[in-house]
């Protein structure tokens, strides 16, 4: 009667121990008592320590028993795996076999989930083996972790034969398998099982609505979302992820602003998310209205929320907040100094995204091949050519860094620009990777504007090669030849686009922020050709007013620019023409003119 009563006083200062300091002093009220060989308690005392982390003092506890049984041992294991101990908890079974202790079921769940933990193959298939071997091979428990054991493993098959096999099955274990064939890129499975599955659960509406968003089908994960009875946070941002990758960044916005209204709290994933849809539609209003929902509903600047502010308010033309949100972070990794260094160099700020960078070196944070790519641009933008020279081979010498295509082509650009065409080349035949279009694209534009048709010659028959359909390499090198009066090469070449199919390139286009909303204007060519006395006037095309009138109905806006073309005797009034044209009509001006008198506006507009 005393030992039952001083039993459960003991199991009771147990259930209330919160730290380890409780947990030292029960244990010695346990040797005082002589009560740390009763199994019952030390069952409940491992699996105490265990839920507050205190593996280790369990393990010493568990030393001192002199005959513990399946649930001790048990205990230990579950709390070895729960803690992220799952060698020891393949130890503790070691010893439990060799202390000749029966295992269970519930050893068994416990020990693959382990083997999953360690992705341990060899251990995890002997560990079948023995499920087979004590005759639990039926248990769905233990065969649930199986299926997920073989899933996380990237064997499929294996998983799924442990699932047909199965004479029942719980909610997990449906969904643990629908998410290894969408893990393994097969979704015809994984929708006849998702058909079959009798009670649905959010985890697998989840599962198949990720699967379709990361093979591109946007439909058919737009349909399932929508068939959602109940949804959580983890299936609105997938939806939205989805959205994003299919860059429908106005829809991942819209579906933000439903999931707020439906009283569903976002996430920091959620947050990231929507702040990068605003960085990629440029949207600086909408940028602000997210962060201020962050501060009203106080979340913490992380480094992801954080670096993805950056980035966005970089994107949308605001440096300065860019730099405010980096210096409010009280802890920066490397993704936050690769986003502000690349806001300073997109902007201009060549100086100060070099100082960031040894700012960032004095941090002892290591840089990537990222880092380095804003650090040659920012060299590029202000034609610090030795400081780029510097900086290139200290990535490949003292960060053992292999260049790669994008380095070489901010090298070559950079070269390039300063019109060192010759070592341009020269890094271009040397490169250690295949040169792509972007590397010849840099030699060439260097060329154009310093005037090298011999070496823009060799660039373009590369991008002839890489891009024969790009009309873009043609034209430059066409115009090259024309400012020379090298007409018969100019026939030549418009002769080859002619034959090879090239098109003219699509319009330019400027983006321009109304009201919240993203316009897209386009800036088409309309070609009039002049025969001897034959004249045509900007009436003839209709008037600005009643093209730029379109933007208040539609997202695309277009505004003609006449591109003359005459025969050489008539080049003089050419230019004369093109000249009065081109002063009058600024693509800049036509969009403040659309913002401030086609849409009646007061406010500041950004264009970009």
């Amino acid at each position: 009667m005393y030992t039952l009563a001083l039993n459960k006083t003991i199991l009771g200062y147990i259930k209330k121990c919160l730290s380890q300091k409780a947990l030292e002093s029960v244990y010695a009220s346990m040797i005082k008592t002589n009560t740390i060989q009763d199994c019952f308690l030390m069952n409940q005392f491992i699996s105490s320590c265990s839920a507050l982390s205190y593996v280790d003092f369990a393990s010493s506890a568990f030393a001192h028993m002199e005959n513990p049984n399946a649930f001790v041992y048990n205990a230990l294991i579950r709390g070895c795996g729960r803690c992220c101990y799952p060698d020891h908890a393949l130890g503790f079974y070691i010893r439990m076999l060799r202390n000749n202790v029966m295992p269970n079921s519930y050893s068994f769940s416990s020990l693959v989930k382990a083997c999953t933990l360690l992705m341990d193959s060899v251990f995890g298939k002997a560990v079948h083996g023995h499920i087979w071997k004590y005759g639990f091979d039926s248990h769905m428990f233990v065969q649930t972790t199986l299926v997920e054991f073989y899933s996380t493993l990237g064997d499929v098959s294996s998983s799924r034969r442990v699932f047909d096999d199965m004479l029942e099955r719980d909610v997990f274990a449906w969904t643990t398998m629908i998410l290894a064939h969408v893990q393994d890129g097969d979704m015809a499975s994984a929708g006849n099982l998702f058909d079959e599955m009798p009670e649905k659960n959010i985890a697998s509406w989840n599962a198949m609505i990720d699967g379709h968003a990361k093979l591109g089908n946007t439909k058919s994960a737009e349909f399932l979302f929508n068939q959602m009875l109940a949804r959580n946070v983890i299936s609105w941002t997938t939806m939205m992820n989805c959205y994003s990758r299919d860059k429908r960044y106005m829809d991942v916005v819209r579906l933000f602003h439903d999931m707020i209204d439906k009283g569903i709290i976002p996430d920091e994933v959620t947050m990231s998310t929507v702040i990068s849809a605003c960085a990629h539609l440029g949207s600086l209003d909408i940028g602000k209205e997210v962060y201020l929902y962050l501060m009203l509903h106080e979340f913490d600047l992380d480094v992801y929320i954080g670096s993805s502010l950056i980035d966005m308010y970089a994107k949308c033309g605001s440096i300065d907040r860019s730099l405010l949100v980096f210096y409010k972070l009280k802890n920066k990794n490397l993704f936050c100094w690769n986003s502000i260094i690349d806001g300073l160099a997109t902007h201009g700020y060549a100086k100060e995204a070099l100082r960031m960078f040894d700012g960032m070196e004095r941090k002892r944070i290591q840089p990537n091949a990222v880092t380095f790519i804003s650090i040659l641009s920012a060299c590029t933008h202000v034609g610090f050519v030795e400081e780029g020279r510097c900086r290139f081979m200290s990535m490949i010498q003292d960060y053992c860094i292999t260049p790669q295509v994008e380095h070489y082509g901010c090298m070559v650009d950079l070269l390039s620009k300063a019109g060192l065409l010759k070592d341009a080349l020269e890094m271009v035949r040397n490169m250690t990777i295949e040169p792509n279009s972007f590397v010849w694209g840099a030699l060439l534009n260097g060329c154009k504007l310093h005037k090298n048709l011999d070496i823009a010659h060799i660039a373009v028959q590369s991008l002839m090669v890489l891009e024969p359909g790009n009309s873009g390499h043609y034209s430059l090198l066409l115009s090259m030849y024309a400012e020379v009066n090298r007409w018969s090469e100019v026939a030549k070449i418009r002769t080859a686009m002619k034959d090879l199919g090239v098109e003219k390139r699509s319009p330019g286009a400027s983006w321009v922020e109304i009201n919240k909303r993203v316009h897209c204007l386009i800036l088409l060519l309309v070609v009039l050709v002049f025969v001897g006395d034959r004249k045509a006037t900007m009436s003839s095309l209709g008037t600005s007013k009643g093209i730029l009138e379109i933007a208040k109905f539609g997202v695309y806006v277009t505004v003609p620019i006449i591109l003359m073309y005459t025969f050489a005797n008539n080049s003089s009034n050419l230019r004369k023409f093109m000249g009065n044209v081109f002063s009058l009509i600024n693509f800049s001006y036509l969009i403040i003119i659309l913002g401030f008198i086609y849409f009646n506006l007061c406010s500041p507009i950004s264009f970009y």
